[in-house]
């Protein structure tokens, strides 16, 4: 199954997928952001193998990266930590040759806070840091959030990319919660999809990732455990690490999704 990038439709209980291909812009010197949405979901998990070594190398040469995350967000470089031992390309943190990940232990908090703002403009406003590409995680912040809260974050990072034109900056969802198609969680990611589609940013969906399995099986009522994740690895080769809050094989999955997005932040189109 290969990743394609999507325009997001509405959001049901069977979720219809507009599929289309959209080419992305490679020239990193200013953050004019994709011509479409640029989405990575479970769908760039499976499109890992796919990623042209060269971009790989483009990546580790060009990109310097800040994340402010907490456990959760930590998920995504446990990922990347298992795909890098798999495969010496994937170095992450390694010095020269590898790509760089700056780390500062913070989320996105809760309904409407905005505290990682001033670190993110503080670490940016650094000439000696040099970063290129900016995200922040959530914790359990969307679960509760309000839509008033949500649009406080969209419009902080917004405001930051009007500031920090030469920074690509990647929003991203909330981890599931086990709520459904019905609860909060649910409707205030679909917020998050529906501004980056309308505004054509780049989104890391976390909780999209989350809810398949490489099959393409859909979750809906799953929570952040992965509790298909044990099904799956019960009848297929998985890899073991320690996943916080989750199962390991949901890290490998969102590492691979990572990697994906950064590959068509370099230009590569994907088809």
């Amino acid at each position: 199954m290969k990743a394609r990038i999507y325009e997001i439709g509405v959001y049901a209980l069977a979720i219809v997928l507009t599929l289309t291909i959209v080419s992305c812009n490679s020239d990193k010197s200013t953050n004019s952001g994709p011509e479409n949405t640029i989405l990575a979901d479970h769908l760039a998990s499976a499109a890992f193998d796919d990623i042209p070594e060269a971009y790989i190398d483009q990546i580790k040469s060009e990109f310097r990266i800040f994340y402010i995350h907490t456990s959760h967000g930590g998920q995504v470089l446990a990922g990347m930590n298992l795909i890098e031992q798999e495969d010496g390309l994937f170095a992450v943190n390694e010095g020269s040759g590898s790509l760089a990940i700056a780390e500062y232990g913070d989320d996105l908090g809760y309904d409407g806070d905005t505290s990682w703002v001033p670190i993110t403009r503080d670490r940016l406003d650094n000439p000696d840091n040099n970063y290129n590409v900016a995200l922040w995680s959530w914790c359990g912040g969307v679960s509760s959030n309000t839509e008033q809260g949500i649009n406080g974050y969209l419009s902080a990072v917004n405001g930051l990319e009007t500031d920090y034109p030469n920074v690509t900056f990647i929003y991203m969802t909330g981890h599931l919660d086990g709520t459904g198609v019905d609860g909060n969680l649910y409707a205030r990611n679909n917020q998050i999809r529906t501004y980056c589609e309308a505004n054509d940013k780049y989104l890391y969906d976390f909780a999209d990732i989350e809810s398949y399995d490489p099959a393409g099986n859909y979750y809906p009522d799953a929570s952040d455990a992965c509790e298909w994740c044990e099904d799956w690895c019960a009848e297929h080769d998985c890899p073991e690490c320690g996943c916080a809050h989750s199962h390991c094989f949901n890290c490998y999955q969102k590492g691979k999704a990572f990697w994906w997005l950064l590959a068509r932040i370099a230009g590569w189109s994907d088809n």
